[in-house]
């Protein structure tokens, strides 16, 4: 028998002083069977750190061809394609030619270092691309806010992001590679 998705609800409340942006968004994510509470946290992560009112969630991990989160215009365009883990270049290039922006949050410790100093030289000419890097510890420290129903209140500044439940609060500063 097949495993299925386990199903999440997360209420963002989100001030984002870096942008000026400030919203509620009521966000659905299924958690794909062969994915870890780590990552699926850092979808919520970097949702909140691009959020908008056209950013949604793809089919992610069950379509090859798509990001994670990606916002596209009213032509059906895509102007934000986000991306997370290690891809290999060829994936990111596709992604800078369907895309305005690209957006990859790396994680995972020292894979991710090792990841990044392979594939560095190769990625400097895309200039459609940013890439981040989100300190392991601190993404295994946003676990502790998963629940099948949550609440967070975001607030993003100077680079910093601070995710609060009722009871923990939890700061990601996400480290800027490219």
């Amino acid at each position: 028998m097949a495993l299925t998705a386990t199903i999440y609800k997360a209420s963002l409340t989100l001030s984002d002083m870096d942008r000026g942006y400030y919203a509620s968004h009521q966000l659905t994510l299924a958690q794909h069977p062969s994915e870890t509470l780590e990552r699926m946290m850092l979808r919520v992560a970097a949702f909140a750190l691009n959020a908008s009112e056209t950013l949604s969630f793809t089919r992610g991990l069950s379509a090859d061809d798509e990001p994670e989160l990606w916002q596209k215009n009213y032509s059906d365009e895509i102007e934000l394609w986000l991306e997370l883990g290690e891809p290999d270049e060829k994936r990111l290039k596709k992604a800078c030619s369907r895309s305005d922006k690209v957006i990859l949050y790396s994680y995972g410790g020292r894979a991710s270092e090792v990841w990044w100093s392979q594939i560095e030289n190769k990625l400097s000419r895309l200039d459609k691309l940013e890439v981040f890097r989100i300190d392991s510890e601190a993404l295994q420290q946003l676990t502790g806010l998963a629940q099948r129903s949550m609440q967070l209140n975001i607030t993003i500044q100077d680079g910093q992001m601070w995710l609060a439940d009722e009871q923990h609060t939890v700061l990601l500063e996400p480290q800027r590679l490219k």
